[in-house]
């Protein structure tokens, strides 16, 4: 599901191409976007009978505590006719070196009805394509497959799913990741994506009223302090990564800004919770957040 996903720098056609080569079809729920805003022209680029795009109005009254996001999601899966549903958000792309692994379990637990789906890890990159944050607050994990047609649906903000009765799903951790680009766009785009979602959460009129004060361009703080990403990107992000023009803006040093908030990996607490992770628990997060019982992958 998508709304003004052009307008505010979402890779989404980036995410649906790093999947097209391994599904059947790709269902995108495309809200009604503002007028300056180009996302229904950018999937019309993408020349696939694959993808399925239905327009829809956002319901304003779903303007709360993230439920449009859900509603709009639940109403994608409901059209998808697959065994298994792979989910990605429009700032999500899957890596094509995961591709043989994410058909592999699809194919081995199709016929095991204990498995409700899989669990992805994720790559959080922040500011740039260059740096991530393995931090403690951010999550390490969550379920990016389901099965189909089993009571299973998207929940809260559309982070994460249930079945039935609000049960938590059983699933298998597979060793593949999700590389996350919600945090890596031009700074003034950033703070303008971040209203425009927290208006889905708050309401419009109370956005309106919170974003007054605050400063234009987002600060993402000193990313000298931020570990480098090691690994490869998917290479459907090429040319955006290409793209990036706002190194200017950012502040690669260690100093921070104390003129504005601190970014929550950012405060004393999270720090330290970090550092002892990463040190003493190998990078295992303490107190992390879980969504689902986690059954053993039977090789």
């Amino acid at each position: 599901m998508a709304r003004n996903a052009e307008k505010y720098y979402f890779p989404i056609r980036e995410a649906i191409l790093s999947a097209l080569p391994i599904v059947d079809e790709f269902v995108v729920a495309l809200g009604d976007s503002d007028s300056d805003d180009n996302t229904s022209g950018l999937l019309d680029t993408i020349k696939s009978d694959k993808l399925k795009v239905y327009n829809r109005i956002w319901d304003e009254a779903s303007f709360v505590d993230g439920h449009i996001f859900r509603d709009e999601t639940n109403f994608a899966l409901g059209r998808c006719t697959g065994d298994w549903c792979l989910y990605l958000q429009a700032d999500e792309v899957l890596h094509e070196d995961d591709h043989d692994i994410i058909v592999k379990y699809c194919k081995r637990y199709l016929d095991d009805s204990r498995v409700d789906g899989f669990l992805f890890g994720y790559y959080h990159f922040w500011g740039d394509y260059e740096h991530y944050l393995p931090h403690h607050g951010w999550y390490q994990n969550e379920i990016r497959i389901i099965r189909n047609n089993a009571g299973i649906y998207s929940r809260g903000d559309a982070q994460s799913f249930r079945k039935n009765d609000n049960a938590k799903l059983n699933v298998i951790k597979i060793p593949a990741r999700i590389y996350h680009y919600g945090w890596v766009r031009p700074p003034h785009l950033m703070t303008s994506k971040k209203k425009e979602q927290d208006s889905m959460h708050w309401g419009k009129e109370r956005a309106e009223k919170e974003y007054k004060s605050r400063q234009s361009y987002y600060d993402y703080g000193p990313l000298g302090r931020l570990p480098k990403f090691p690994g490869t990107h998917p290479a459907v992000m090429k040319e955006m990564i290409a793209r990036m023009d706002w190194r200017d803006k950012l502040n690669y040093g260690k100093v921070y800004n104390m003129s504005r908030p601190r970014n929550k990996h950012e405060t004393l607490k999270y720090r330290l919770i970090t550092v002892l992770e990463q040190k003493l628990f190998g990078g295992r997060h303490l107190f992390g957040y879980s969504n689902w019982n986690l059954i053993k992958d039977r090789d």
